[in-house]
């Protein structure tokens, strides 16, 4: 038999660690050190006009108005978003697989259809869709007496019209990875529970949901995640208005270090929403050790 140093199997891991360093720590690092500094295009042509600030940045961002009504509509779209992705993709997937009609076998394919389909493009048409004078949506009210509504020129309404985008968008990949969890679920459990009496519902919250657990907790987290980066949305179709209304954190982010370049002040945000997703992310992680230890 060959014998093996004992540096092969970094040999092998070498090669995805290099690119982990370079293109993800490398740049949190670097990120995390211009927080601390006003960079600005002037620094970026000549580093000598750099000054290093402390934690001026996050002082400052944590008293800017327009990045705090940030964290309120992103909290908005969090509360309302995650359990309407959750909600729907978990209906839709329990049709789907325990539907008898061939028509089931398509609704994968239409479902899943729309998270496969470019962002902006959808976007771009679902705007033309909101449109107040012309857009589909009010003509069809129109047709049966309800006044037009104003999609994404009130403050409250324009919220809620993105996060039904988006949770249109969101429903085929979760389903998917519902369908998934569902088809490893044994049959002889639902037979064991016909033979005993147990009608569907019983069968849906004693057998059905206790073994999604961790479809759902997955989903939980990674939705979580999606939706507090919550951007290509409310960048393409109202660019964070009416008066800010739709201003997510990282629209915030990104219009302070790419429209404004205020390097160091988009970067102390981009380092307060990454911290609030490890923080969320710790905390599902403790409920859900908790629910398994119980």
């Amino acid at each position: 038999m060959k014998s093996y140093s004992k540096t092969t199997p970094y040999l092998f891991i070498g090669p995805a660690l290099l690119l982990l360093a370079l293109f993800s720590l490398f740049p949190i690092v670097l990120a995390l050190v211009i927080s601390f500094t006003d960079i600005d295009l002037a620094g970026l042509a000549d580093y000598s006009n750099i000054s290093f600030i402390g934690i001026e940045n996050y002082i400052n961002i944590l008293k800017d108005p327009i990045f705090l009504k940030s964290i309120g509509n992103t909290v908005f779209y969090v509360v309302f978003g995650v359990p309407l992705v959750i909600a729907c993709s978990l209906g839709i997937a329990l049709l789907i697989n325990f539907g008898t009609a061939r028509i089931f076998k398509a609704f994968r394919l239409v479902f899943y259809m729309p998270s496969i389909t470019n962002v902006v493009a959808v976007a771009v048409v679902w705007t033309y869709l909101y449109n107040p004078q012309f857009g589909l949506f009010n003509y069809l009210l129109g047709l049966v007496g309800i006044p037009a509504i104003p999609w994404l020129q009130d403050p409250t309404i324009a919220k809620g019209s993105l996060i039904a985008l988006a949770v249109w968008r969101a429903i085929g990949v979760n389903m998917i990875i519902f369908l998934a969890a569902l088809q490893g679920i044994p049959k002889t459990y639902y037979e064991a529970a016909q033979l005993d009496g147990a009608n569907n519902w019983k069968q849906l919250t004693k057998i059905t949901i206790p073994l999604l657990r961790y479809a759902i907790f997955f989903v939980s987290i990674t939705t979580m995640i999606g939706w507090i980066q919550f951007f290509e949305e409310p960048f393409v179709m109202t660019n964070g208005g009416p008066l800010d209304s739709t201003t997510s954190v990282a629209l915030f982010i990104y219009r302070n270090g790419f429209q404004l370049s205020n390097f160091g002040y988009a970067a102390a945000g981009s380092f307060v929403l990454f911290v609030t997703i490890i923080i969320i992310t710790m905390i599902q992680f403790r409920l859900q050790k908790k629910d398994t230890d119980i």
